[in-house]
């Protein structure tokens, strides 16, 4: 083989064997064939949402738990699916009675089968536990957003009012609230809880805001000439969102949690409307005598709500960027 001049700067191109012109080779035949493997197919970067859905669909904790709450979600829409009894039919010959052939759960003290009312049970709990959630995030969304993005007077105020609701303790703010209402449908219960859960979110959108709008692509956006409208909505609120769905999607089952614990109480959810809060204060005080009663509403309140925690976790973990 001929001996190259180092001095010659077309000779230092010039490969020494064939090796690297089949690497060169192999390297154009791969570009041609197509991406490399695990490389997206169109070369476009993913959102904070596509990113968020890919980590998902592989997290556990979400797929058992999305699961849970779509089987809730279906027999609250359809409970004659599993049951079909009626809640409100009972035979007091039957009352306080275990488990018989066709009525797994057993009997209460009014003679009702503890299936099926635990299997409607969920309609009350889902529909306070979603509404609830969605009037608190709504409101608390568009005043917490507002002020974040205005500040001045209108942050000062919001704030001040905001702090005057989280001193008002829930429980006792329920007794009282709830006390002088009379009908004992989901309304007030749902129309309570919306005034007492918006400020919780309107400090979690606020910080957000605050947060986006002052991001690069903002301010060019504004140096632009798009006005407040545009840059709130087309800009901000999108990715001022995550927290809020977040913190949303967690206080959902607290919101179930607390529409029992009132109905528990007495002042929320009443007969005739079936809810486990009811039938967890009616199994009470026969827990001695017949703990049945007890056992299943208490065990589908508690998986609903850790149900909803387990999915707040997983979406704030795929959401959060920090956590990658």
């Amino acid at each position: 083989m001929p001996e190259l001049d180092p001095s010659d700067p077309d000779a230092a191109v010039i490969p020494a064997d064939g090796a690297a012109s089949s690497l060169a080779t192999s390297d154009a035949a791969t570009l041609e064939d197509g991406p490399l493997p695990g490389a997206p197919a169109s070369g476009k970067a993913r959102s904070l949402w596509s990113d968020a859905w890919h980590d998902l669909r592989r997290n556990p904790v979400f797929l058992v738990s999305a699961l849970i709450i779509v089987f809730l979600v279906l027999i609250a829409l359809w409970p004659g699916l599993i049951a079909s009894g009626n809640p409100l039919q009972c035979d007091l010959a039957k009352a306080q009675e275990g488990s018989q052939p066709g009525h797994p759960f057993g009997f209460d003290t009014q003679g009702c089968d503890v299936y099926t009312r635990t299997v409607y049970g969920a309609r009350a709990s889902i529909t306070v536990g979603i509404c609830a959630t969605a009037g608190a995030a709504l409101l608390g969304s568009v005043l917490g957003g507002l002020a974040g993005f205005f500040g001045s007077w209108w942050d000062a105020l919001l704030s001040r009012i905001a702090d005057i609701f989280f001193g008002i303790p829930i429980i006792l703010g329920g007794l009282v609230f709830l006390s002088v209402v009379t009908s004992g449908s989901l309304w007030p219960v749902v129309g309570f809880i919306v005034l007492l859960g918006w400020p919780q979110i309107s400090r979690i959108a606020r910080g957000s805001v605050v947060t986006a709008k002052q991001h690069d692509y903002v301010q060019a956006a504004r140096a632009l000439g798009a006005g407040d409208t545009r840059l709130l909505l087309r800009h901000i609120a999108p990715n001022a969102v995550a927290p809020v769905i977040v913190v949303a999607t967690i206080a959902l089952g607290t919101y179930i949690a607390l529409e029992a614990t009132l109905s528990f109480l007495g002042v929320g959810l009443k007969p005739p409307t079936v809810s486990w809060g009811i039938d967890i204060s009616n199994a009470s005080t026969q827990i001695r005598n017949a703990p049945h009663m007890l056992l299943w509403p208490a065990g589908a309140l508690s998986i609903t709500v850790l149900a909803f925690i387990m999915l707040g976790d997983a979406v704030r973990d795929a959401l959060d960027p920090k956590l990658r």
